[in-house]
């Protein structure tokens, strides 16, 4: 690692200007939350692999940034020569920089690897001390990175009707009515998410993700998907041709979105017919989302730009029916593997190490069996839970890495066990599993937290605020135009009771056969997210409590919001409701029943009781057994 910071240093001091700060994102070029292996240069120069997080390397200084999800798990990877900054709790990276580094500094950063919202903020801060953002002439981490993964070329598929439920020509029809509504003549798409969406495509450039290293441009007559074509079959290739959409490479959007700017960019069809094409009303505005990369939005003049959220952003957060019905069948088919996966694990965990198991609460002695030297491990047990999802229909894959955590490791909120390092079971601490999978009709995230022994009192305590909260923000009803930040207080309020509380958000959107993460929607304590909850939305409920060095507490379900059938409608607003689509039970013997609420225990007891209905049919008879004790009605 000292290497690695010598060597971007060296690059940076030989840098034309000349860096006195270089700033690392974990983003790629499409400002992804998930990167693949090549693009994962943050990681590479801190040795911090969570998914979020910034290094800032500076003539004498190293620094990471990263959110509350990860606070311990930096604290483990980072090496003396780094510093950890808090978000939230330190100065933000570019407030730092202003204070920290002398003026006229030159401050690098790769213009592909920075949206447009992040550095016109930062570019405001630094002029007032006379500092520059520089775009770097080229990566300077490639450049030190001798073992950088080569990009992969995976297989690009058609997503067929069936599953996304609205054609290419539908999708892209709205669109240009929202760009002539807007008086643009053309958008320049840059998630990939977006992407994909649009076109009905998914590929396997992404782990855990079924997104495409791809860019789009659409223009009111035309539309460019910029893709390396050695992932495109004759399949893929006639599918394009037939929904009027030009293949180009990958590279050439660069030069195409300055052609865009002087509204020269063409198809063949539109040159031979017309020459170069004039825009509806004479516009000449080009759409850009503030998430963009900096590097496209530099080919065009700031008065041509139309920067605002993404007119796709919304209607894929919109759920049409078909991928509503995925969304639910697939969230069944995983429920069943979830019981399938507690089940056999109840069953490991007694025969091993002589727990009292899901039911029963007694403390384990650790005896093994005489035969043995079988051991449970966070990253053997998980790799069960992913052949039970792998037996069900439309498998495709996880949705991200499985958070399968054992006692004080279930505090680092987003842990990430690894076969060298991950500790075994442990039948007297609480065990946490935060997992997901894709499927051809639908993504699902899911969390259970248990114990296969004797929970504390305190720990029966906690566990129980934590469904309280659960429980709160899953059953509200809210008017139109609420947002997920009023809502997120309801989630915590069972928490500050009792002087608890988390430091990440309590609900993402989830994508249909998608990112896990789907915005522009989310249920958080940040203010700026203030994207307004609509019909047909999906989002998690998922609020936690964690202790460092002794265990933590998750329970997520997903939801998908509709309409209320309230008994009056104030000010004709229009009332909304959630439906949990998520089914597994909760493990009774950590509940304190006697802080339970009467309706709490009965919506419990009802959602137990679906539970037993809708997975049966997909569980043998031992599952079955297992499932109904697992769900029989508590009292108060």
């Amino acid at each position: 690692m000292a290497d690695t910071l010598s060597a971007l240093r060296s690059l940076m001091a030989s840098h034309t200007p000349p860096l006195d700060a270089l700033v690392v994102p974990s983003e790629d070029y499409h400002q992804s939350e998930y990167v693949s292996a090549r693009d994962k240069r943050r990681a590479f120069v801190s040795g911090f692999t969570g998914s979020a997080g910034l290094a800032l390397v500076t003539k004498n200084e190293a620094l990471l940034w990263t959110d509350g999800r990860y606070f311990l798990q930096a604290e483990q990877q980072l090496s003396d020569q780094w510093r950890l900054m808090r978000m939230g709790e330190d100065p933000s990276v570019d407030l730092w920089i202003s204070t920290n580094v002398p003026e006229d500094s030159a401050v690098g950063i790769d213009f592909w690897c920075i949206s447009v919202e992040t550095a016109q903020k930062w570019k405001s801060l630094f002029a007032k001390k006379q500092q520059s953002l520089v775009p770097t002439t080229r990566n300077l981490v490639d450049e030190v990175w001798k073992d950088q993964p080569q990009a992969e070329i995976n297989p690009v598929h058609v997503h067929p009707l069936k599953f996304s439920g609205r054609s290419v020509s539908d999708k892209l029809k709205d669109l240009r009515d929202n760009l002539k509504k807007e008086k643009a003549h053309g958008i320049i798409i840059t998630t990939l998410d977006e992407v994909v969406w649009l076109f009905n495509v998914r590929g396997g450039d992404v782990s855990y993700s079924p997104v495409v290293h791809a860019f789009a441009v659409v223009t009111i007559k035309s539309a460019f998907f910029y893709v390396d074509e050695r992932k495109l079959s004759s399949e893929v290739k006639s599918y394009m041709e037939e929904n009027n959409i030009i293949v180009k490479d990958y590279s050439a959007v660069s030069s195409d979105v300055a052609l865009l700017a002087s509204n020269q960019l063409t198809s063949a069809k539109e040159t031979q017919s017309n020459g170069a094409i004039e825009s509806e009303d004479n516009s000449h505005k080009i759409w850009v989302d503030p998430r963009c990369c900096y590097s496209l939005y530099s080919k065009l003049s700031c008065d041509q730009v139309l920067l605002q959220q993404s007119p796709l952003a919304l209607p894929k957060s919109l759920k049409n029916p078909v991928e509503m019905e995925g969304l639910k069948n697939a969230h069944i088919r995983d429920g069943a593997a979830i019981v399938q996966y507690f089940a056999w694990l109840d069953k490991q965990m007694q025969e091993i190490y002589g727990a009292s198991g899901y039911f029963k609460e007694s403390e384990s002695q650790n005896s093994k069996k005489p035969s043995g030297d079988l051991e449970l491990t966070e990253v053997s047990v998980s790799d069960k839970l992913e052949e039970f999802r792998a037996a069900k229909e439309h498998f495709r894959g996880l949705s991200f890495p499985t958070i399968s955590s054992v006692g004080p490791n279930g505090a680092i909120i987003h842990y990430e066990p690894e076969t060298k390092t991950c500790a075994e079971l442990d039948p007297n601490s609480m065990y946490l599993c935060d997992s997901g999978a894709q499927y051809l009709d639908g993504t699902t995230d899911i969390t259970r937290t248990v114990h296969f022994g004797k929970p504390s009192e305190h720990e029966k305590r906690c566990y129980t605020a934590v469904l309280k909260g659960h429980f709160a923000l899953g059953n509200a009803r809210f008017p139109n135009g609420t947002t997920g930040h009023s809502l997120d207080v309801l989630a915590r309020v069972p928490l500050w009771s009792y002087g608890l509380d988390y430091r990440h958000g309590t609900g993402h959107g989830i994508g249909s056969y998608l990112n896990v993460h789907e915005g522009p929607h989310s249920i958080s304590f940040r203010p700026g997210l203030s994207v307004p909850l609509q019909a047909s939305m999906t989002v998690t409920d998922e609020p936690g409590y964690y202790e460092d060095g002794k265990f933590g507490i998750r329970l997520e379900n997903v939801l998908i919001i509709k309409e209320a059938a309230t008994p009056f409608n104030y000010a004709n607003k229009g009332y909304m409701e959630f439906e949990h689509i998520t089914w597994a039970p909760y493990q009774t013997k950590l509940i304190d029943v006697s802080l339970l609420l009467p309706e709490e225990i009965k919506w419990v007891n009802t959602y137990h009781a679906k539970c037993r209905e809708i997975l049966a049919p997909y569980l043998n008879e031992s599952e079955k057994t297992w499932l109904n004790q697992a769900t029989e009605p508590i009292a108060a």
